[in-house]
């Protein structure tokens, strides 16, 4: 069995690994990088593709999956709630980006067209192939795959949350005896905050500024961090208006589809019984007039409702902006954490608002894989991808401690299992 590393290594951004066997050859994701132009993987002929395997609907994920379907249909697999987030981002996705993109709508609807929804645990057997999604814990619907042939099981674990949130259980980890494990390193030298312990202080910080006759913008990706945000600050029982804007709507509407997947569906439909859902102009001008809290996205204030509101709200010392993820170098949201400063009125302008960063992440941290490692059974060769340079590194060298063999790999490498 030979495991190709089509994209994904040493960055965050184009996630994609061919596993082939004697007879078949599985993709395991196939995703974007978002920075400017969209750019792909390697490039593989789906004439010589038999599956493709989507862990979750982030766009680095799965943002190029449609290419496989330009020319003939193969059958995707993923749980049901990815193929509905998938449907809201790649749509978007063309919308924003279609004059840069290989594909066009009709190759999207091509690949809906020959989806194949699994439920975790649900086992799979194509050819000389079985595989089995596994709960990842990240955002909803989002899997591990466990995939067995010629004697051999690899573990890919897409991106992975091993702590318990408000929307979500943390990843499944008893994954038997494996031969190799392909994992993600995008904080592996990182560790994140108690999530009790967080909660509590972002709820308590946004209770000071509305209490205090001010306003809270909190950007957050439309898929998963604003859920949870809303969820965290339905389960404190905060008090005053909650807001949620922009294609976060859009999202809830398909986890309410699917809440089932949640950890906790009751205090999920709590919440959004709970809030206020804009839905135009209007809606956003009385909201300014008021103490509120807005979720909106973009997370890293690159666009969306969310600049809107933080143009707004970062002229006056009383209100406040909270981010709640990594802001990526170079984006607006970097540049106000880092220096307080954003563009007002097409001006670059210091920001009087508060502005504060609480580590919300949806990816396992140091000890965490230092854990997961850890329980591995049966000695596998672990090969690390999804983060920097150093990251994957770290995370090698916590491996090797363990007596285990572990690569940083390359765009292009090829191992044999």
């Amino acid at each position: 069995m030979k495991i190709t590393f089509l994209g994904g290594t040493c960055a965050i951004g184009k996630s994609a690994v061919a596993v082939k066997t004697g007879e078949t050859t599985v993709v395991l994701d196939y995703g974007v990088a978002m920075d400017g132009v969209p750019s792909f993987p390697m490039h593989i002929a789906p004439r010589d593709v038999d599956l493709v395997i989507v862990t979750h609907a982030h766009l680095d994920h799965s943002g190029a999956v449609p290419l496989f379907h330009v020319s003939r249909p193969i059958p995707v697999y993923a749980t049901p709630v990815t193929f509905d987030l998938m449907e809201l981002l790649l749509n978007d996705f063309l919308r924003l980006s279609g004059y840069y993109l290989p594909y066009e709508y009709l190759d999207t609807k091509t690949m809906f067209e020959f989806s194949r929804p699994l439920r975790y645990g649900e086992k799979v057997s194509v050819k000389d192939v079985e595989f089995t999604l596994v709960n990842a814990g990240h955002i909803p619907g989002s899997a591990q795959v466990l995939l067995e042939a010629e004697g051999k099981r690899i573990l890919y674990t897409g991106d992975i949350n091993d702590v318990d949130t408000c929307l979500l259980k943390g990843a499944f980890r008893d994954y038997g005896p494996l031969d190799a494990v392909i994992i993600e390193s995008t904080y592996a030298d990182e560790e994140h905050p108690e999530r009790d312990d967080l909660e509590k202080e972002f709820v308590e910080s946004i209770l000071e500024v509305v209490e205090g006759g001010g306003k809270v913008l909190v950007p957050a990706f439309s898929v998963g961090r604003s859920q949870e945000v809303l969820t965290v600050l339905t389960k404190w029982r905060f008090e005053y208006p909650m807001a949620v804007d922009g294609m976060a709507v859009d999202a809830t509407q398909i986890f309410l589809k699917h809440v089932d997947w949640l950890r906790d569906p009751e205090l999920f439909k709590k919440a959004v019984r709970a809030a206020k859902w804009v839905s135009g102009w209007k809606d956003r001008r009385l909201l300014l007039k008021k103490e509120c809290v807005i979720i909106a996205p973009a997370g890293m204030l690159k666009g969306g409702t969310a600049v809107f509101y933080a143009e707004k709200l970062a002229k006056s010392g009383n209100n406040a902006i909270y981010l709640v993820s990594y802001q990526i170098p170079g984006t607006p949201g970097r540049e106000l954490l880092e220096k307080g400063r954003f563009v007002i009125g097409g001006k670059i302008r210091k920001v009087k608002a508060k502005v504060k960063r609480f580590d919300f992440s949806s990816h396992i941290g140091m000890s965490g894989f230092k854990r997961l490692l850890k329980e591995l059974e049966g000695n596998p060769v672990v090969y690390a991808v999804h983060g920097e340079p150093e990251k994957c590194a770290a995370l090698c060298r916590y491996a090797r401690e363990l007596g285990l063999e572990a690569h940083v790999p390359k765009v292009g490498d090829v191992y044999e299992v």
